[in-house]
């Protein structure tokens, strides 16, 4: 039995992007390895079976509690683990998992190989990479972006991880370049590759019941849909969006003058799509913020606004986007859930990262950089995008079916290099 486990995407966060990764991955690797036991670390309790249905595809596969929680005597803790690989007759089960498999796949949440969230989620991050190669496994790094590195140390200790793993892909141009430039002279192409983002091979599905409310506004074919993804962690906290990403736009207004620009400018009706799912009052929550926006929003403009509250997966949400016209996301694999379905799309980006990813589809003039530019400017230039649509859609249409031959052929080679000798 060939074992393959998956660090660095579990399922159950809430946050869809994440969800997009997981289940790429796993569809992925079944497809091309049938006979493989599929492991996923995740945030529950012990060991679990289950199974994730998709279309024609039902996967069997197995769940395993990890967690960075301070109460070492907890096998799901990185703690029990590390202690379970010194002390003799100390057991732990994920151990057992990493120690019998062929290959581990860490792809980070996508975008989280960085120091740019703090030190604290560096280290959870590089945690489990270090757990793996010091236990002299096959870890294969997943398409997914490096850096930037503000401190030194941690970029020592990122370029450490990345030579010590089997291979290493970066998910597009601008990554790839920061992957080279990290690791210096011992850059080797024949390891460290160049892909897309595996979520572009995420499945679309059609919602069993997508709730009446949805299906009518969807059927509305008079006006223009537009899709707007607000992220709940820098909306929730703009002082501190403010301060940690150095923003010159302030979030909120942006959004809210965006809207009422379109409200005001367009005949476009707008769906708000929440992407990160976290219970209500955390500051993650995407959901939160929509509630929130609308509130602000006169009674007469919330007619032609409507929030995507129903509970689909990602795979449904995904289904939503691509009914659009159009779409703007500040969440990365929101904007890629539409990217990868053809339809336009820009993004308010307050990182490098989303400039490769919407490089790679030729639309890296769709990106807006509220650290660069104020909020009139940014709704501005959004606005802009919209009513350049069409000529997008037929860019779109040209570039996109490389990206996802690509995304194919990229994951042919993850399959062959997590099972050769």
């Amino acid at each position: 039995m060939t074992r393959i486990c998956l660090l660095g995407a579990a399922p159950d966060t809430g946050n869809l992007g994440v969800n997009a990764l997981s289940r790429s991955v796993m569809l992925g690797v079944a497809r091309r390895l049938p006979d493989a036991e599929i492991c996923v670390f995740d945030n529950g309790r012990g060991l679990r079976r289950d199974t994730y249905l998709s279309g024609v595809d039902a996967i069997a596969h197995q769940l395993c509690g990890f967690s960075y929680s301070r109460r070492f005597y907890r096998p799901e803790s990185l703690a029990h683990m590390r202690l379970s690989t010194i002390l003799p007759g100390l057991c732990n089960p994920g151990v057992e998992l990493l120690n019998s498999s062929k290959a581990v796949l860490d792809i980070s949440g996508g975008d989280s190989f960085t120091d740019l969230y703090g030190a604290k989620r560096f280290a959870q991050i590089t945690g489990p990479k270090k757990l793996v190669l010091d236990k002299k496994r096959r870890l294969i790094l997943l398409p997914q972006t490096y850096g930037p590195f503000r401190s030194p140390q941690r970029r020592r200790i990122a370029a450490d991880i990345v030579r010590r793993s089997h291979s290493a892909w970066a998910r597009d141009q601008e990554s790839y370049e920061r992957l080279a430039e990290l690791l210096g002279s011992d850059f080797d192409p024949a390891v460290h590759k160049c892909g897309v983002d595996v979520a572009f091979l995420l499945p679309t599905t059609k919602p069993e019941d997508p709730g009446a409310a949805l299906s009518a506004w969807l059927a509305n074919t008079d006006t223009p849909k537009v899709g707007l993804n607000i992220s709940g962690l820098i909306y929730n906290d703009p002082r501190e969006a403010i301060s940690r990403y150095q923003f010159k736009a302030d979030y909120r207004q942006t959004v809210q003058k965006l809207i009422e620009r379109f409200l005001r400018e367009t005949a476009a009706r707008i769906l708000l799509v929440p992407h990160v799912h976290t219970p209500t009052g955390s500051p993650e929550s995407d959901l939160d913020a929509c509630r929130q926006l609308l509130c602000q929003l006169p009674a007469a403009a919330r007619e032609r606004v409507h929030l995507l509250d129903e509970p689909l997966n990602e795979s449904a949400t995904k289904w939503v986007i691509a009914q659009l016209d159009w779409f703007c996301g500040t969440r990365m694999h929101a904007t890629i859930a539409a990217l990868s379905s053809g339809v336009p799309t820009a993004t308010i980006a307050y990182s490098d990262k989303a400039i490769g990813v919407f490089d790679s589809c030729a639309q890296s003039a769709e990106v807006f950089d509220p650290r660069k530019l104020d909020q009139e400017e940014l709704a501005e230039l959004t606005l802009d995008s919209f009513h350049r649509r069409h000529q997008l859609r037929e860019l779109l249409q040209r570039k996109l079916p490389p990206v996802l031959e690509r995304a194919n052929q990229q994951m042919d080679e993850i399959a062959a290099r997590c099972v050769d000798d």
